[in-house]
C-alpha cells in the first residue's frame, strides 16, 4: 500500500434520511449530535418539530426532552442500516441541567442514547469520559456553601462507543496486512484506551454568518482522529451524522480513510468543505508530530534502560510490538475538488526514507 485516494462527500440534508447512503456502506461512525436540553439548539430541534418548541415555551420539560431524543433516535435507525456488520458507532455527547418549571434539574442524554442503541441492536462497549478542560473556579451552584441546596458542576461529556453486530473480522492476507499498516504506536494506544480523557480541551467556533446557528458545538480535532485510529483501518469509510463544520472529516482525511458527512446548514456545510481542502498543511504536521512524539518516548524509554525488540523499517525507528513494524503514515500530495466541489479527492503517498533513528 504505497498509494493512497480517499474521498470526501458533503451532503446538505437531513440525517434522518440518509437514502443516498447504500444499506451497509459504512465502517465508522464519529458524530456529536445536538445536546437535548442545552439552550443553544433549542431552535435546532424545534425547526426539526416544532411541538419542541411550543413544549419549552411551556416549560413541559419531560416532553421536550423526549421530543428531542425522537428525532435522534430517527438518525440511529439510519446508522443502524448503513453501517457495516461488526462497524463502530462513537457518539460525543454531553449531558443537561437547565431549571425549568423552577426546579433545576439533570437531563441524561447519553443514558437515552445508550437505550436507543440497544434497541436497534448495537453491543455496548465500554465508554470513554471526556473531562473538558475548564478555567472556571466555581465548582457548584443553587445555594452556593449551604446545604443541601448546591448542585455537582458538569465537567465532562461522555463519548459512547457501540458495535454493530458479529464483531469484524479480517478474511485474508490482504485484509490483515491492510489491518497491521493502520496500527498505532504503543504508547499512542496507552494514552488512547483509557476510559478516562484529560489531555484534550474544548473546541467552539464562532458561526455569526450562519443563518441557523449561532455557534457550533465542535469538538477538538484529537478527538476524532484517535477514534478514527482506534476503531477504522485505512482506506476505510467514516460517517458524520451532525458533520458541523467538518472536524471528522477533516481528521478522517488526515487518518486515510474516506468521509461523508450531513449537515442541514449550508454555509456550516461550506465551511467543512474548505477546511477540509485547505487542510494540507495542517494534516502533515499532525503526521510528522506523530513520528517525532515516537521517537522522544523511544529515546526516553532507552535513556530509562528499556529495551525495544522490534523495529519498523519504513521510518529507522525502533517500536514496542511486532504489529507497530508495518505501521504507515500517509501524507498528503493533494486535495482535488469533484462535483462543483460536492466532493473532495485526498491524494497521498507514503512518509518513508529516515526521518531520524531511535
Amino acid at each position: 500500500m504505497e498509494e493512497l485516494t480517499t474521498t470526501h462527500r458533503f451532503h446538505t440534508s437531513d440525517a434522518r434520511n440518509m437514502d443516498n447512503l447504500p444499506g451497509g456502506s459504512i465502517d465508522l461512525v464519529v458524530t456529536s449530535p445536538p445536546y437535548p436540553m442545552i439552550e443553544m439548539w433549542d431552535a435546532v430541534f424545534s425547526e426539526l418539530n416544532p411541538a419542541i418548541g411550543k413544549h419549552l415555551e411551556k416549560e413541559n420539560a419531560d416532553l421536550a426532552y423526549d421530543l428531542m431524543h425522537r428525532q435522534l433516535d430517527n438518525v440511529w435507525t439510519e446508522v443502524n442500516r448503513v453501517l457495516k456488520p461488526g462497524g463502530m458507532a462513537c457518539i460525543n455527547i454531553g449531558d443537561a441541567t437547565r431549571t425549568m418549571g423552577g426546579e433545576f434539574r439533570l437531563f441524561p442524554s447519553h443514558s437515552s442514547i445508550s437505550m436507543s442503541m440497544r434497541k436497534l441492536g448495537f453491543y455496548e462497549l465500554p465508554s470513554i469520559v471526556w473531562k473538558k478542560q475548564t478555567n472556571s473556579p466555581n465548582k457548584f451552584l443553587g445555594s452556593g456553601t449551604m446545604p443541601p441546596g448546591a448542585y455537582v458542576t458538569l465537567e465532562h461529556e461522555f463519548i459512547l462507543i457501540f458495535r454493530k453486530p458479529p464483531k469484524r473480522e479480517f478474511p485474508g492476507q490482504e485484509a490483515k496486512n491492510a489491518r497491521a499498516v493502520s496500527s498505532y504506536f504503543w504508547e499512542e494506544r496507552n494514552a488512547w484506551f483509557t476510559d478516562i480523557w484529560e489531555d484534550l480541551k474544548g473546541a467552539r467556533q464562532d458561526m455569526q454568518e450562519s443563518v441557523s446557528r449561532a455557534r457550533s458545538g465542535a469538538f477538538p480535532f484529537e478527538l476524532p482522529y484517535r477514534l478514527i485510529n482506534m476503531f477504522s483501518l485505512i482506506g476505510d469509510k467514516v460517517l458524520d451524522p451532525f458533520a458541523g463544520t467538518g472536524t471528522t472529516a477533516m481528521a478522517a482525511a488526515a487518518s486515510g480513510r474516506s468521509s461523508c458527512g450531513y449537515e442541514l446548514d449550508p454555509h456550516m456545510a461550506s465551511t467543512a468543505r474548505n477546511r477540509v481542502k485547505n487542510s494540507i498543511q495542517f494534516i502533515n504536521s499532525v503526521l510528522q508530530q506523530r513520528l517525532s512524539t515516537h521517537r522522544k518516548y523511544v529515546n526516553d524509554e532507552v535513556e530509562r534502560g528499556r529495551s525495544f525488540q522490534h523495529w519498523n523499517s519504513n521510518y529507522g525507528f525502533k517500536v514496542k510490538t511486532a504489529p507497530e513494524e508495518q505501521l504507515k503514515l500517509f501524507t498528503v500530495k493533494d486535495i482535488i475538488e469533484e462535483e462543483d466541489g460536492l466532493v473532495l479527492k485526498v491524494l497521498y503517498e507514503v512518509v518513508t526514507g529516515n526521518p531520524g533513528t531511535a
